[in-house]
């Protein structure tokens, strides 16, 4: 076992998705156990799962590159963004909304904040929880996504700009300064 400055890293394991080899560290098999659970648990097929998506934000003159864990895919756009982080699920509600407003220039129709062991599924739309628990995710058949329009609603400019700095604001200037690849705190 080796240890970065603050993340215990165990070895190394094989990447569900990708089969690219990763650090192994606790996080990361939380969101492999994610993973698994998207292909094998709800019946996505890992082509319509995109892993790691790196998103530049900007705001007040400066710029920071964050991670969005899981994009998940239905007909070539993203019906469900998915964000893994330890701890309060509470807390990441509004930070990871934003985020989802500025992947696409439409807003993500679900959006869902696990710590691995539970989670809760938001309206993209409305910002309210729509359902609780690792079970509340969406599978590619359920009437959730079976019944999504074939366009996704515009994200405004002025919306955009507002989720700029609320991600900003909670993903960066909020969160670990130990090191630039930290993806946990």
């Amino acid at each position: 076992m080796s240890q970065n400055s603050h993340h215990l890293i165990m070895g190394e394991l094989v990447d569900f998705l990708s089969g690219k080899t990763l650090p192994d560290t606790h996080d990361e098999r939380y969101r492999q156990q994610i993973a698994r659970h998207l292909v094998n648990g709800l019946g996505f097929d890992k082509s319509d799962i995109e892993a790691n998506r790196e998103i530049t934000i900007h705001t007040a003159g400066r710029s920071a590159a964050v991670m969005v864990d899981f994009l998940v895919y239905r007909n070539q756009r993203a019906v469900m963004m998915i964000n893994y982080a330890p701890g309060s699920l509470v807390t990441r509600r509004l930070s990871t909304l934003a985020l989802s407003r500025l992947i696409f220039d439409y807003q993500i129709p679900f959006v869902v904040v696990t710590n691995g062991k539970d989670a809760e599924l938001i309206s993209g739309k409305t910002g309210k929880v729509q359902g609780e628990g690792i079970s509340a995710i969406p599978g590619p058949d359920h009437p959730l996504i079976k019944a999504l329009p074939d366009t996704f609603e515009a994200v405004s400019a002025k919306m955009a700009g507002q989720a700029e700095k609320i991600a900003f604001a909670c993903m960066v200037d909020g969160s670990c300064m130990m090191e630039n690849d930290c993806d946990t705190c």
